[in-house]
């Protein structure tokens, strides 16, 4: 069994490779969605939240208001902590379940996939225990004509979403695997056959 980790800066094109590795057979854990699938309309992860920034993060369905949320806990460090505190065990302990169901189908030889945006803040590449880091990888210039042309982003905003997450230099510093995504889909997709050709072999050579 192989556990990877995958990261890479917003506009790097992370989730392309995400799909790409499961279509090729990992089992992807996506902790963004872990992160949804936690604070869900009925679960104890919303009732939680809610209990501790009250019925007002709530939309009219049910569902968390996550803008809304966000104004909340953006610029208060405590009002944040509070919601890490919820939030932070119940990923852990969703995706560790993920993982276990993975080992139970995909037996030695699986390939696990943890999609993290954020892997490399906060030294967190170092405490999950990965066997290898994958980075997905383009330069800021390439990010912010992306996060612009394709996602809508007025260029302040686009540079202010860069500018809170890591820098591409510490992302390149915990990385074992380099995937370099500044080219064509069809380039993506050859670099991407070779890294899975590589993590089968690890996983089948027991790393």
């Amino acid at each position: 069994m192989l556990r990877v980790g995958l990261t890479g800066g917003i506009g790097s094109g992370k989730s392309e490779v995400s799909s790409r590795l499961a279509a090729h057979g990992a089992a992807v854990i996506d902790a963004d969605q872990a992160a949804r699938d936690v604070v869900a309309p009925g679960t104890p992860g919303l009732a939680q939240v809610v209990s501790v920034f009250g019925d007002g993060v709530l939309r009219p369905d049910g569902s968390l208001d996550r803008p809304v949320l966000g104004k909340i806990v953006f610029g208060d460090e405590a009002a944040l902590g509070k919601l890490n505190a919820i939030v932070h065990p119940l990923v852990h302990r969703h995706m560790a379940d993920a993982e276990e169901r993975a080992i139970r189908e995909g037996g030695d030889e699986a390939v696990i996939v943890h999609d993290i945006p954020l892997l490399a803040e906060g030294g967190q590449s170092k405490s999950a225990g990965f066997d290898l880091v994958i980075v997905v990888d383009v330069s800021p210039e390439v990010q912010l004509a992306r996060l612009t042309a394709r996602r809508g982003m007025n260029e302040e905003d686009a540079v202010a979403r860069m500018a809170a997450q890591a820098t591409r230099e510490q992302r390149l510093a915990i990385a074992d695997i380099v995937i370099d995504n500044s080219g064509t889909l069809a380039d993506l997709d050859k670099r991407v056959g070779e890294v899975w050709a590589d993590l089968r072999a690890r996983a089948a050579a027991g790393h």
